[in-house]
């Protein structure tokens, strides 16, 4: 019996996909817990829709944050931080001061979003890279002046 899977079932397949199981498991188990449907004309059509307007609004959200990659790519924010001696710098500066600094500039990026390779706790410029989407990605520059 062929069905189609509403969330991904350990060692079945994954959310979304059809497969063709026996007749008392997609009874029994699939369709009783609500795992799967049967695969029907109908449900062919409504999970082929249900693709097509999550591609739209995949498309779409991939646009709106390369908008915002165009605007933010390659620029370089200042943040002033306290220096002891020999100019080191007390504590560092985290993803969360990055991410209020561009929210203060209009862009909300969640902390998660940006990515640092090293400690941001020196003096000059370093570079951060951002990942809005798996298909966004770009990177600032953060410089830490006295």
């Amino acid at each position: 019996m062929k069905v189609i899977l509403l969330e991904d079932v350990k060692k079945q397949g994954k959310k979304d996909q059809v497969i063709d199981v026996s007749d008392g498991y997609a009874n029994n188990y699939l369709i009783k817990n609500k795992l799967a449907v049967p695969y029907t004309k109908t449900s062919s059509k409504i999970l082929k829709d249900e693709l097509d307007e999550r591609k739209a609004n995949e498309e779409k959200l991939v646009a709106e944050l390369t908008e915002i990659k165009k605007k933010l790519d390659g620029k370089t924010y200042d943040f002033k931080v306290s220096t002891g001696k020999e100019d080191r710098v007390f504590g560092s500066v985290s993803t969360k001061q990055i991410a209020e600094k561009l929210a203060s500039l209009g862009y909300k990026i969640d902390k998660k979003c940006i990515k640092s390779q090293t400690g941001l706790d020196t003096l000059g410029v370093h570079k951060v890279d951002i990942e809005l989407h798996k298909k966004v990605k770009f990177s600032i520059n953060v410089q830490l002046v006295k």
